[in-house]
Order: structure tokens, then C-alpha cells, then sequence
């Protein structure tokens, strides 16, 4: 145990965690805005291995698997007839944990295949192995599937964060391209992102907001515009996309206390937001109350001023007994309202704006 603390305490100071706080994300030097790097090839058994033991991370498979069996049956393909690879980009983390920026499907499909989860479909150039799992191969095949080499370039963790989501957005060419928070989510991997993906899984909030076949990680999204805005709305400037960087670089793995404050705070302003306005909670619809439709600059206001007023169970309950469902449908159907939730959203304009009124608006009831 002596020698394993001696261990820990030398890896310390080797290779020390990077505190996002202390960089200035707006405002990068220029001697910063260049990328680190190593290259290195990896064999196919290699990679599953680092897959395997956490060496290198992707997003889980259900969140962030997108490929259909036909295009992972090709890459398989490929590996058998020599076709070159595309390269694989990595970020180093400060604990030396590589998390994939660029290839992410690629890694999945060969881990899948390797686990024997599917068989080969949509063959061109091997049709016999049509079929196929990976236990089912003549063991030479599976020999030159694993001894196969991928080139895979590793970003440096002393590259500035920012730049390393630019070059995510400029590697970012894939048949099925990733959404910004899909992008942030394979950066910023930590205790953060833990929490969005569970609190994003909610199913009142599936429901409210629409997001029950949620493939893409957008509900993620909306938890963390909430978490964002919560903290430091006033001082908002566009664009939506750095904001939210910007939390989730510096949030990434807050401490404890942090994630149970913050998960409180979720939970009771849904709750609230729910007893109120039930399903037409986060969405425009007319005076018959049909044809709702989700509005995320609509549920930027109410999260935040629900939360911001900190309602007693008393206040809640004297909303919902004013029928708030009605007089809220004519307060967001004014025209000096909508314009902040229907037009120019992410200005900061229309943030500070829709967020004020609707304080406003609620104080106004009770």
C-alpha cells in the first residue's frame, strides 16, 4: 500500500490535472492556437484493448453509436481487403486517458464486430463472408483483422481546449455528422457530462420536452443550457455554442457536493415547471391549446425564473390554481415576447430579455 501511495503521489506531480478555470477561453494567445501532437499506429487487437481497460474512452453505445450494420460491415470489410483506415483522432487527458474526437463509429463497429454483435452485411468485394461474425471467420481472418494497423493522432492535453473543439468541428465530416453537444460531449468526458446524460434520460423531462427517441444527445443539451444560464445568464454573450463550451470546460468534473446541488436544483424546477404548466410546459400553442411545440428559447425562460424565484409549495400551488396554463399562453403569444423566443434566440438581447419578462410576469400573479 506504502509503495502505491509513493506511486500516486509521484504521478501527481508528473502529470498534474489541467484546471480549465485557469485558462482564458475568449481570449487565446496566439502561441496557443496551434495544435500538439504524436502519431502513432496502433493495431486493431491493440485499440480493443484500450477500449476494454478505459485507456481510451468513447461515448457509450446506446448515446452515441449511429452507424447501421451495413456501413460497420464495410469498415470490416476494408480491414480484410487492406484498404487504408482513415486516421483516428485522440485527446489526451491530464490522466493520460486518450478520448476519441474523430472516429468514434469506426472504433464502435470494429469493437462490436470484435464482440461478435453482428454479422457482415452488404458485402462488394467478399460476398462469401456474407453473414459472418467475427467467431464465425477462418481464424487467419481473424488474425489479419486484429494484426491490421490504424494510424491514430493523438492532440496533446497541453493544447488549449478551445482549439481542440475547433479542430473537432473541422474533423467533423462523417457520413452522419455530430451535433455540437455530440462534439462537447467527446472533449469535455467527465462527472459533468455523467450527469446530463442521467438527468437527460429523466423521463417527466423526456416528456416535456419532447425528446423520447433522443438519439443525438439533444436533451443532454438542454440540461446543460439550464446549468449555464443558471449560473451566469446576466453575463451571456453569443455565440450559444462557446457559452456552453465555456461551462462545460470549466464544470467538467465538479466535486461532489457540486453534482448533488446541482441535480437538486434540476429536479425541484422541473417539478414546479411541471405542476404549473403540466405538457404545456416549454411550448408555444394556441388558444385551443393544441398543436404544442417545443421552444427551447421558451424553456430557457421558464427553467430560469422558476428557479431563480425559488417558489414555495405555496406559490406553485397558487399559479396552478390561477389557471397559469391560459394567461401563460397569452403572455408568451404577446408580441414584445415572441420576438425573444422566435427570432435572433441566442442574441444576447433576446436572452437577457425573454428571461427578465418572464420573471416578471410570474411575480405579477401572486
Amino acid at each position: 500500500m506504502a509503495e502505491r501511495n509513493k506511486s500516486s503521489k509521484l504521478a501527481d506531480k508528473l502529470f498534474p490535472e489541467i484546471f480549465e478555470q485557469d485558462l482564458d477561453i475568449l481570449n487565446i494567445p496566439p502561441e496557443k492556437r496551434r495544435l500538439n501532437t504524436e502519431t502513432y499506429d496502433f493495431t486493431v487487437s491493440t485499440l480493443i484493448d484500450y477500449l476494454n481497460d478505459r485507456h481510451i474512452l468513447i461515448p457509450e453505445f446506446q448515446r452515441g453509436y449511429v452507424w447501421n450494420r451495413a456501413q460497420a460491415s464495410r469498415l470490416i470489410e476494408s480491414l480484410i481487403i487492406n484498404c487504408p483506415i482513415p486516421v483516428i483522432f485522440l485527446s489526451q487527458n491530464s490522466d493520460e486517458t486518450l478520448a476519441v474526437i474523430d472516429g468514434n463509429q469506426r472504433l464502435n463497429s470494429i469493437k462490436l464486430f470484435l464482440s461478435n454483435d453482428f454479422d457482415l452485411r452488404g458485402l462488394t468485394a467478399y460476398p462469401e463472408l456474407e453473414g459472418y461474425r467475427f467467431i464465425d471467420l477462418d481464424p487467419r481472418f481473424q488474425r489479419h483483422i486484429q494484426n491490421r494497423t490504424i494510424r491514430c493522432i493523438v492532440i496533446l492535453k497541453d493544447t488549449h481546449p478551445q482549439i481542440k473543439f475547433d479542430v473537432f468541428e473541422r474533423l467533423n465530416t462523417g457520413s452522419v455528422k455530430l451535433n455540437s453537444h455530440e462534439l462537447r460531449h467527446g472533449i469535455n468526458s467527465g462527472t459533468l457530462m455523467e450527469l446530463l446524460e442521467t438527468l437527460g434520460n429523466n423521463s417527466l423531462f423526456k416528456d416535456l420536452t419532447l425528446t423520447k427517441n433522443d438519439k443525438r444527445m439533444k436533451a443532454d443539451e438542454l440540461v446543460l443550457r439550464f446549468f449555464a444560464f443558471s449560473e451566469n445568464w446576466r453575463n451571456y454573450t453569443k455565440p450559444l455554442v462557446t457559452f456552453l463550451n465555456n461551462y462545460s470546460e470549466v464544470n467538467r468534473n465538479p466535486s461532489i457536493e457540486r453534482l448533488l446541488e446541482l441535480q437538486n436544483d434540476f429536479h425541484l424546477t422541473l417539478e414546479k415547471v411541471s405542476i404549473v404548466l403540466n405538457k404545456f410546459a416549454f411550448k408555444t400553442y394556441e388558444r385551443t391549446l393544441k398543436n404544442t411545440k417545443f421552444n427551447a428559447a421558451l424553456y430557457d425562460a421558464q427553467m430560469i425564473s422558476f428557479y431563480e424565484l425559488n417558489l414555495s409549495t405555496q406559490d406553485v400551488e397558487k399559479l396552478r390554481d390561477l389557471n397559469f396554463v391560459t394567461k401563460n399562453q397569452e403572455f408568451i403569444s404577446n408580441e414584445e415576447f415572441n420576438k425573444y423566443i422566435s427570432s435572433g434566440t441566442t442574441d444576447r438581447n433576446s436572452v437577457i430579455n425573454r428571461i427578465t419578462e418572464y420573471k416578471s410576469f410570474i411575480n405579477s400573479l401572486l
